[in-house]
């Protein structure tokens, strides 16, 4: 039962408002202590835990890259690019971008993209700076609705498009939930039944991003007047 002071541990670090990563990691080596575990165990037992988990962990490496890219103008630099191509459009750029995060979830490739790695550090700053190449400085309600469009972009694309890969988790979900009420159903199949979703989510959404351009176009002119 001592062994269950950890949770105790995570409660009160939480409550206190500390560092979660202190908060676990105390959490964890004052479970080992009491659980009988020496120190150096405790130790040892982390380091074999991440050399096992390697491939989760390594996500968490790459974050403080994106960081330090920020911080040395990476947005600045992407606004400045797109800025510079007239035909640019912010719908054009979410439906370019829209096309590649789905094939490449379609390929089982879903870490290419995301919020914190793709979104927030350049399509978002790029979808910024088309539509202000085009329309002049954006108002704040305006430049959210971008960003939320952008984010969007990635979800939608990512949900509809990682189906179609045969052995992504939800795939594996749903036949193990088809199997348990005696409907056999073979991973390929679910995928090749997914590629038509796919395709209309493509159309739609792509519709839609082509209409946001007007869209923005007409906000903007309303809020100048």
């Amino acid at each position: 039962m001592l062994s269950l002071i950890g949770i105790a541990v995570v409660v009160l670090g939480f409550m206190a408002r500390l560092n979660p990563l202190l908060v676990v990691t105390a959490a964890a080596l004052v479970t080992g202590l009491a659980g009988g575990m020496g120190p150096v165990e405790v130790v040892a037992t982390f380091g074999k835990a991440f050399k096992e988990n390697r491939y989760v962990s390594v996500v968490w490496v790459v974050l403080p890259v994106i960081g330090l890219l920020e911080r040395a103008g990476l947005q600045e630099r992407a606004k400045t690019l797109i800025g510079a191509i007239h035909a640019a459009t912010t719908g054009r750029l979410l439906l370019l971008y829209f096309v590649f995060r789905q094939i490449t979830a379609a390929l089982g490739l879903t870490s290419l993209g995301g919020h914190a790695q793709m979104v927030r550090p350049l399509i978002a700053p790029m979808a910024e700076a088309a539509a202000e190449s085009h329309h002049g400085p954006l108002p704040e309600e305006v430049r959210q609705t971008v960003r939320a469009h952008a984010a969007a972009a990635d979800n939608i694309a990512l949900f509809f498009g990682e189906d179609i890969f045969i052995a992504i988790a939800s795939i594996l979900l749903i036949k193990g939930f088809l199997a348990q009420n005696g409907i056999l159903v073979e991973p390929l199949q679910l995928s090749v039944w997914a590629i038509p979703t796919a395709i209309c989510a493509l159309l739609i959404h792509g519709t839609q991003m082509m209409l946001f351009d007007r869209h923005l176009a007409r906000r903007i002119a309303e809020g100048r007047r």
